[in-house]
């Protein structure tokens, strides 16, 4: 996922996106415990669009209220 498809989302969109990428690290984690995990590089990815929707999330509500203010 790259950041221009991230920040071309609603601050619902990303917080949807955060979830689903939260659960989906939940369960490679859970993989990788039980030796089932065959992608390991799909851990380091979804680490990273995490902090990626993370950031721009942080970024729209930090624009938001300086809007707003």
């Amino acid at each position: 996922m790259s950041a221009a498809d991230i920040r071309d989302m609603s601050l619902d969109q990303l917080d949807d996106q955060l979830v689903k990428l939260k659960k989906e690290q939940f369960n490679l984690r859970f993989q990788k415990a039980s030796g089932q995990l065959e992608n390991t590089s799909r851990v380091r990815q979804v680490r990273r669009d995490i902090a990626r929707v993370q950031t721009i999330a942080g970024e729209k509500r930090a624009g938001e209220t300086k809007a707003a203010g």
